[in-house]
C-alpha cells in the first residue's frame, strides 16, 4: 500500500490488534514488545519482529507507541535511544494514555530533534481495536495529523481536537464518562434487582431510550453475564481517574462525580479487583451492599 516503514512499540491487549489492522491494510510493520512473545505472535500476520525498540525504530517514518503509562513512554523514547534512532521528519504517534503535560513535554523534546509528535489516545477497547473502529483523539499540529491520516485510517476515526496535549485531555474526558456511566449502570441494576426486577429485562427495557450507550450495550451485558475478563482493567481505569483529577486540580476545577467514582474504583482495586474488567465495579458495589445488610 505504501513504502513507508511503520514501527509499532507495545503489542499488548490493544497494541496487537492495532498492529494487525495496519498489517492487514498492507503496511510494512516492525513490532517490538518488552515481553517478546507478544510481538512474536504477530509474525504470522506478516510483521517483522525486532529484538529491541531501537531496532524497530531504525528507518521508521511513522512510529506508534502503545505503552502502559507515561514512565514507559518516556523511557522508551528517550531512555532507550528510540528518539535518537529516528530521522528528522519522522512522526511519533503516541496512542498511550498519559498526562497532558508529559505529552507536551515529549512533543517539545522530539521537536528539538526535528521529529514530529501526535498525542493520539484511543477509545473503543479491544473490540474496537480489532474491528478498526477506534475513536482516535489527536492533539498536535493539524498538518502533521493530516500527513498520517492514511496510516490511522485502518485503526478507526481520527479527530483533531487541539494542540499538543489536547488528545490526552479528550481521552481523560472520555474516561470520566466511561467510569461514571459504569457506576451508574451497576447501581441501577442493583436497585432494580433489590426491588424484585430482572437485570437483564431492565437493560432490555431501557435500550433505545435516553440511557442508551455503548457502555450499557457492552458493559451492561458483561454485568448480566458476570463476565469480567478484562478488556480495560479496573487498575487502568483508576490510573486514568487519578490523572483526570490531577488535571482538574491544575485547572482549578472541582469534579465531584469523578471524585466519587474514583473513590469506589480505588477501594475495588485495593481489595484485589485491579485486574478485573472495569465493569467489574459491579462486584465491589454488590459486596458493599451485602456488608450494609449484614
Amino acid at each position: 500500500m505504501t513504502d513507508r516503514k511503520i514501527a509499532f512499540l507495545g503489542t499488548g491487549l490493544m497494541g496487537a490488534p492495532m498492529a494487525r489492522r495496519l498489517l492487514g491494510a498492507g503496511f510494512a510493520v516492525t513490532v517490538w514488545n518488552r515481553d517478546r512473545t507478544k510481538a512474536d505472535a504477530l509474525a504470522s500476520d506478516g510483521a517483522a519482529v525486532a529484538a529491541t525498540a531501537v531496532e524497530a525504530a531504525n528507518g521508521a517514518s511513522v512510529l506508534f507507541t502503545m505503552l502502559t503509562n507515561a514512565g514507559a513512554v518516556s523511557e522508551i523514547l528517550f531512555g532507550s535511544g528510540v528518539a535518537d534512532a529516528l530521522k528528522p521528519g519522522a512522526v511519533v504517534v503516541d496512542n498511550s494514555s498519559i498526562p497532558p503535560p508529559i505529552a507536551r513535554e515529549h512533543a517539545a523534546k522530539l521537536a528539538e530533534r526535528g521529529i514530529r509528535h501526535i498525542d493520539a489516545p484511543v477509545s473503543g477497547g479491544v473490540v474496537g481495536a480489532a474491528a478498526g473502529t477506534l475513536a482516535i483523539m489527536a492533539g498536535g499540529d493539524a498538518e502533521v495529523i493530516d500527513s498520517v491520516r492514511d496510516v490511522l485510517a485502518p485503526l478507526g476515526r481520527v479527530t483533531h481536537v487541539g494542540p499538543s496535549g489536547a488528545g490526552q485531555l479528550a481521552k481523560l474526558g472520555n474516561q470520566q464518562i466511561v467510569a461514571v456511566t459504569i457506576g451508574a449502570i451497576a447501581e441501577a441494576m442493583l436497585l432494580v434487582e433489590a426491588g424484585g426486577g430482572s437485570r437483564e429485562a431492565f437493560r432490555a427495557a431501557i435500550r433505545g431510550g435516553f440511557a442508551e450507550s455503548r457502555i450499557l450495550d457492552l458493559h451492561g451485558q458483561r454485568m448480566i453475564e458476570r463476565n469480567f475478563e478484562p478488556g480495560g482493567t479496573a487498575r487502568n481505569q483508576l490510573k486514568d481517574l487519578d490523572t483526570v483529577l490531577d488535571a482538574a486540580q491544575s485547572l482549578s476545577l472541582h469534579l465531584p462525580l469523578t471524585e466519587a467514582v474514583r473513590a469506589e474504583f480505588a477501594e475495588f482495586v485495593e481489595k484485589g479487583g485491579g485486574e478485573s474488567d472495569h465493569s467489574g465495579l459491579l462486584l465491589h458495589l454488590e459486596e458493599k451492599n451485602a456488608r450494609g445488610k449484614a
